[in-house]
């Protein structure tokens, strides 16, 4: 065998040896957690964006029914995926960052394709994604400082009142509604702007509770330091 040949067969043993030992290699721990079922909804959510975009983008009647529905499913999934991450003991950390992740992209698309469409006014939408931003960072900061910032109560009628009212101005277009003993037109693109609106005023207010609590939170962890240094 000469030079060559050995040359050769050293890398063919190498790469067989790295082969065998990447096969042999446990996943990693953020492998393991990413495959359970709430994580694989929080993914399905995100997969759900294009198709919601490209329902919107014709926004015939027909068309925008079925993209009020996709923004529908997704925001059933959020629910769910967090009430069976809670259940069945699998919060991870991929989907502590997926799963706000996730929420925050559907909004946002939803949103700038209803400006697009001239059913929201682009002052509400930037109202809302600012507070986002807002929330976010001091989120960000706090859990920085080992300090936690609960949800209020407001936090979660904004949620409500937007995803309502996506869900509405997704659909737009008068609809007759029968209740059995009522039957009616509704515009679902003014009770959509209502509802964002509404949506609107909460998020104010809940970005200025969320500072209030930031502050509390400093003045009580500074006050601390000074009566351990005294």
């Amino acid at each position: 065998m000469d030079r060559a040949e050995q040359r050769a067969l050293r890398k063919r043993q190498k790469k067989e040896e790295r082969a065998r030992r990447r096969a042999a290699r446990e996943p990693s721990v953020l492998v393991q957690e990413f495959w359970n079922l709430p994580n694989m909804l929080t993914l399905g959510r995100i997969f759900l964006i294009p198709v919601f975009v490209w329902l919107t983008y014709d926004a015939d009647p027909y068309s925008s029914l079925l993209a009020a529905a996709v923004f529908a499913v997704a925001a059933i999934t959020d629910v769910v995926d967090g009430y069976l991450a809670r259940q069945w003991n699998l919060i991870t950390v991929v989907g502590k960052f997926m799963d706000p992740l996730a929420d925050k992209l559907i909004v946002m698309a939803a949103l700038v394709m209803m400006v697009r469409l001239g059913r929201i006014a682009a002052w509400v939408v930037i109202v809302l994604l600012a507070r986002e931003l807002i929330v976010s960072g001091l989120r960000t900061i706090a859990a920085s400082e080992g300090m936690v910032i609960a949800a209020g109560q407001e936090g979660k009628w904004k949620t409500s009142l937007q995803l309502v009212g996506i869900i509405s101005l997704c659909v737009h277009y008068e609809h007759l509604i029968d209740v059995g003993f009522y039957a009616a037109p509704v515009d679902f693109n003014k009770v959509g702007q209502l509802l964002v609106y509404l949506s609107g005023a909460f998020s104010v207010w809940s970005a200025v509770v969320y500072f209030r609590a930031f502050l509390a939170m400093l003045a009580r962890r500074g006050s601390g330091a000074d009566a351990q240094k005294a």
